[in-house]
């Protein structure tokens, strides 16, 4: 397979957080936008940390006990975020997703971000690339 990068394939509108949002808005946000997670950015759209589905449900459950959801996105957030450049290989990056690393990834560009690419993006790559290889016979 010749080297295909992300670049194509990168959701360019992804769903964004600020620190400052409710957990509950983030919520709404990842449903509304069908997405796995996204990227928390600053006010220079820098990303600063990330969320994800799974952060939430465990945020909601414990609300859930208080009937309270005050919790910020800042309260939940990791902050250790792996992201990628737009040149990155779309086989080294599924290889990554194999492994116990996120789903999706933020992908920036001079620490601001271009967008994010998920493993439902990498699929979709390579299945496109396969179809290609193949030449249909009438």
């Amino acid at each position: 397979m010749e080297e295909i990068t992300i670049a194509r394939y990168v959701n360019k509108r992804p769903v964004t957080f600020h620190r400052d949002e409710t957990v509950a808005h983030a919520v709404e946000k990842l449903l509304r936008a069908k997405q796995i997670g996204g990227p928390v950015l600053d006010e220079h759209k820098k990303v600063i940390g990330w969320i994800s589905e799974q952060d939430c449900l465990q945020k909601m459950i414990e609300s859930s006990y208080h009937c309270e959801s005050a919790a910020l996105v800042e309260d939940m957030m990791r902050t250790d975020v792996l992201s990628l450049t737009i040149n990155a290989s779309v086989l080294d990056v599924g290889q990554q997703m194999l492994g116990a690393k996120p789903k999706a990834y933020p992908v920036v560009e001079d620490e601001r971000l271009v967008g994010v690419i998920s493993r439902s993006d990498i699929l979709k790559a390579i299945d496109m690339h396969l179809s290609s290889c193949y030449v249909k016979t009438a």
